[in-house]
């Protein structure tokens, strides 16, 4: 199938904005760099899971058949001191956060991808790439038994980064023990020590090193050159530096076509970090917020954009999801097809490097229309509210009951630290529903027996609670503020 869109995409490798042209035409192969399993996923992992999922989600609108690959990192130095800190097993520790982040991306309605490898699952291929990396010269063994990736064979490195390699150089220390040639050169294959795991290779027993794990589990599933690498910014340099390295070497042709970076989580303006103490989990923030209004929250600045974590910040995504589902309150999803002209808006927002805060703005627009038309033109109602929803759709949006988000009820399953039974928990600010809903029917009651100083005082007490009621003829509807 051939998909002819003017999609403009900024490509970290060339700096600038160029129209996608997929290899195939119609077909789009994606790969985004996934977790290091040891904790549980915290904001900036949650921008990169709904930053690209978003992405996929758009491009499968457009008519794209996309196959999107994240992958999982299940052995690394952080893995195993972690289980060796907590006096379990490596696949006990993993499992347990593979768990987790799942769990943590369903709530958020992140979209699983179409494969999700590990690294422990693509040894071979990981040998087999460092063995070609070693035949043609990109790499030599060290006398300690680590493989080495020679940088200075590659003259293309620091592309992507923009550096050159003296500058590079400048900058970089050999570690006690290390047997590198060139500072700059990075460990593909890692000689065993006592107590870690191993895997045998022509090198003896050993371990993949991080970079190189990325290169064989993207060809894995997607081949030698597809369509699109992405991640954090954070990940720029070194490790996707290292990846188009190893895998054009080995490969012998380029790697990736468009490389896309989302931006940095920062925290009250400054940048979150563990050291700081402005560090937070997913599942810490969905105590708080309903995972839709963090979704929102994360798709209201642009992926390349920093993004400021901040109660404020997520006060307002609730509020203005608030907008969007009251427009939609008490209209049914239906069959009806979306309108065209509100399609094409949003394209042409999208279709600018994926400019979500604009689509966005195309969702108020559509839900003020839709107010409108309640009073002004009830006959143009149910196919603006389809459009509301289906567009919401594209971004993962709207999907829920307008009803049951304005009344603040969810439930999120997570798993607990110390046991593995699933905790199904209500988050709620304030009063329960139940409680709601005991105290409207006492004011109904109140009501109906003229007793208006004890209807105003329940109104009055779910106000404070931050409950608005609102009466009309076929009774008393409410919500939270």
């Amino acid at each position: 199938m051939s998909v002819e869109h003017d999609l403009q995409l900024y490509n970290s490798l060339s700096r600038r904005k160029e129209r996608f042209v997929p290899i195939t035409p119609g077909q789009v192969r994606m790969y985004v760099c996934g977790m290091t399993v040891y904790d549980y996923c915290h904001v900036g992992h949650a921008r990169v899971m709904v930053v690209f999922d978003a992405i996929v989600r758009y491009l499968r609108w457009l008519g794209y058949d996309v196959t999107y690959v994240r992958n999982i990192t299940d052995i690394d130095d952080k893995i195993i001191r972690r289980a060796q800190e907590n006096g379990e097993t490596i696949d006990a520790l993993t499992a347990r956060f593979i768990e987790a982040m799942h769990e943590d991306a369903d709530a958020l309605g992140v979209l699983r991808p179409d494969h999700e490898p590990k690294a422990t699952e693509t040894i071979d291929g990981i040998i087999a790439m460092v063995g070609t990396l070693v035949g043609k010269d990109y790499a030599y063994v060290a006398a300690n038994g680590d493989v080495y990736y020679r940088v200075a064979r590659f003259g293309a490195y620091g592309r992507l980064a923009n550096k050159k390699l003296d500058d590079l150089r400048a900058g970089e220390r050999v570690a006690v023990g290390e047997l590198k040639q060139d500072p700059l050169d990075f460990v593909l294959w890692k000689a065993a020590k006592p107590g870690e795991p191993a895997w045998d290779s022509p090198w003896g027993p050993g371990r993949p090193g991080w970079h190189i794990e990325c290169s064989a589990m993207s060809k894995c599933c997607l081949g030698e050159h597809f369509d699109i690498h992405g991640g954090g910014m954070d990940l720029k340099f070194p490790h996707h530096e290292n990846e188009i390295a190893q895998s054009e070497a080995a490969n012998g042709h380029r790697f990736v076509n468009y490389w896309l970076h989302n931006g940095f989580v920062n925290v009250d303006e400054e940048k979150m970090s563990k050291s700081l103490g402005n560090f937070f989990t997913v599942r810490e923030v969905l105590a708080r917020y309903a995972p839709e209004v963090v979704r929102l929250f994360i798709l209201s600045s642009h992926y390349r954009s920093p993004l400021n974590y901040s109660d404020d910040n997520l006060d307002t995504a609730k509020a203005s999801l608030t907008r969007l589902y009251t427009a939609l309150k008490g209209l049914p999803p239906t069959a009806t097809a979306p309108l065209e002209a509100w399609s094409a808006r949003l394209r042409a927002v999208m279709d600018d490097d994926f400019n979500t805060p604009g689509a966005l703005a195309v969702l108020f627009e559509l839900a003020r229309e839709l107010n409108r038309a309640r009073s002004e033109a009830p006959a143009e109602v149910e196919a603006l509210a389809a459009t509301l929803r289906a567009l919401g759709g594209v971004l993962g949006l709207l999907g829920g009951d307008a009803d049951d988000f304005l009344k603040g009820y969810l439930t999120f399953q997570i798993s607990t630290r110390t046991e593995d039974v699933k905790t199904s928990i209500e988050f709620f600010v304030g009063l329960s529903v139940d409680e709601i809903e005991r105290l409207i029917a006492e004011r109904t009651a109140a009501r109906k027996a003229k007793q208006w100083a004890e209807s105003d005082r329940i109104r009055d007490l779910l106000a404070a609670q931050g409950v608005v009621l609102e009466d009309g003829p076929q009774g008393t509807s409410w919500r939270r503020a």
